[in-house]
């Protein structure tokens, strides 16, 4: 099976108290005086107590335009990025040369040639390394790297894949838009980055030794797309940039068809609920994470990890199930030879699953 040997966090140097950051939103969108108590009120309860941010709050107001908001976002993609990848290939114990196919994943910016594909000199990426980079799969877009991961070991079991996600949501935020969907945004997404590395199950660096120790395999993966359901989440994309598209009815529908879903997937593998472990979960905000407990019928405690997550750095979108991850094997790793499922949901509407197996 596929093994995840590596897992990275890559978060910018500027973090800021989440009242800090209702300040700054509110200064820069010049929102009239019930807006502003409505907007304190959304971040006061969005469950986040701090951010990191790509930009000092008084660069943002500058930043006029889509191509300037997407140099920016570049510039600090690349850096982050690189962070990430290379601590990730240390933790590995391999070299950029021995990686052999690479998934690279945002949905803040636009960067052609990829973010890979310019870093990859840099890093040491051979010629020949197969690339995928990877857009509109939003906060999915993690677990979906994984699973990709997943799909092509299994078909190269003796090669290594890297996942790279970098998502600066700051740099998508509206000025000029007091919709209730923007405000919400401002108080939940944050700025970072994540790297995995995973190998195929005859990959030498098994055999040899060099590898960190081993994480968890990747036993089975699936996804799921609910049909009439693409106006719930995603961007409408405008002259101004990216416009966050959030539908209202978006924990009812997890509430109502994720335990389908997930049931169905881990009783495929012989798993019930009760059986696992680990509890990866994006996470989407504080009434999408209730709608994930409630459907699944969670104890508050399995998804702690997630909500510490999203308190200290926010929503990283694509990057935050990996950080999650990350927290999860250095914090909580679970007994050897017991199941974790690592989930995400994205535009679509979809979610993605990931069976993990310590």
């Amino acid at each position: 099976m596929t093994r995840i040997v590596a897992v990275r966090g890559a978060l910018p140097p500027h973090r800021y108290p989440q009242h800090e950051i209702t300040r700054m939103v509110a200064s820069s969108c010049r929102l009239p005086r019930d807006d502003c108590a409505l907007l304190e009120r959304v971040h006061a309860t969005s469950g986040v107590t701090g951010r990191h941010l790509v930009l000092r709050p008084d660069q943002y107001a500058g930043l006029d335009g889509f191509g300037a908001r997407n140099d920016a976002f570049l510039a600090a993609a690349l850096e982050l990025g690189r962070e990430a990848v290379q601590g990730a290939l240390d933790q590995a114990g391999l070299a950029a040369s021995e990686i052999d196919f690479v998934v690279s994943t945002s949905v803040t910016g636009i960067a052609a040639p990829s973010l890979e594909a310019r870093l990859a000199t840099e890093l040491g990426l051979r010629p020949d390394v197969k690339r995928v980079p990877v857009f509109g799969l939003g906060c999915v877009a993690g677990a979906a790297g994984l699973a990709r991961l997943h799909d092509y070991l299994l078909g190269h079991p003796e090669e290594a894949a890297l996942l790279l996600s970098v998502e600066l949501c700051s740099l998508t935020l509206q000025r000029a838009d007091t919709s209730i969907q923007n405000l919400v945004a401002g108080a939940l997404f944050g700025d970072g980055a994540a790297a995995a590395v995973a190998v195929g199950p005859r990959h030498p660096a098994h055999a040899d030794g060099r590898t960190a120790p081993a994480g968890p395999r990747i036993v089975a993966t699936r996804s799921h797309l609910f049909p009439g359901t693409q106006d719930l989440l995603g961007w409408s994309i405008g002259d101004t940039g990216f416009h966050i598209v959030l539908g209202a009815d978006l924990p009812d529908l997890v509430r109502r068809r994720l335990r389908e879903v997930v049931e169905d997937f881990l009783a495929d593998h012989d798993v019930k609920t009760a059986d696992v472990t680990a509890w990866i979960c994006h996470p989407g905000g504080p009434k999408v994470l209730d709608a994930v407990r409630d459907a699944l019928d969670l104890p508050v405690r399995a998804l702690e990890l997630t909500w510490r997550s999203l308190a200290d750095v926010g929503n990283l979108s694509s990057a935050s199930v990996l950080h999650i991850l990350r927290d999860t094997l250095a914090l909580r790793p679970p007994l050897p030879g017991t199941p974790g499922l690592l989930l995400a949901m994205g535009p679509g509407f979809c979610v993605e699953l990931v069976l993990l197996r310590w």
